[in-house]
């Protein structure tokens, strides 16, 4: 995904990104994650200018159309793609980089925890599989890739891999490391 920090149109990174694009046309009149991140970018011109109730009724209604929740006070960088977007969710106070990808049932959440910022900051060139949940006030990387169905709750260094509960594959050492172990294997805790 490093070729990606060249400048690119928003369709023509989601044509590199998924082979089922055929043409602008289709990806615009077709796609729920484009209709969400258009309904987004009007929600959020609002929420700047302190129309917030306008703003969220524009995200309810596209939740309501395309299954995706994004708030309008989210912060997202160029050519997000979310794919197959049914069950996204994306926080208040979540910052999303340049050229990520979103899969389905994804969550940018908070824990309950926190108070000020509490959603998952993700760099640029991000990829997050389908079902996985981002969870806290955290930092994941630029080209970071996220394992389907993995749980993420402390930060991720760029280049890495993340599986299962925050399990990181280094790009440089395919070993799975741990924060609990020093020189870690892939020991199961």
């Amino acid at each position: 995904m490093k070729e990606q920090n060249q400048k690119v149109g928003f369709f023509q990174s989601i044509k590199q990104r998924d082979p089922a694009a055929r043409n602008s046309l289709e990806i615009l009149l077709l796609y729920p994650g484009v209709h969400a991140l258009i309904r987004y970018r009007i929600a959020r011109f609002f929420y700047k200018i302190k129309f917030k109730f306008i703003a969220n009724c524009i995200t309810y209604t596209t939740r309501r159309r395309t299954g995706i929740e994004i708030h309008p006070a989210a912060e997202i960088g160029k050519n997000l793609f979310i794919d197959h977007g049914m069950g996204v969710v994306i926080g208040e106070t979540a910052i999303i980089g340049d050229n990520c990808t979103i899969y389905q049932g994804v969550t940018l959440g908070g824990t309950g925890k926190e108070h000020n910022k509490r959603h998952p900051t993700l760099g640029n060139n991000v990829v997050v599989g389908a079902g996985a949940k981002v969870l806290g006030n955290i930092t994941v990387g630029n080209n970071v890739k996220i394992g389907a169905n993995s749980v993420v709750l402390k930060d991720v260094p760029d280049d890495c891999t993340v599986v299962g509960v925050g399990r990181i594959v280094n790009a440089h050492d395919p070993q799975p490391t741990c924060d609990n172990c020093e020189n870690c294997t892939g020991c199961s805790e």
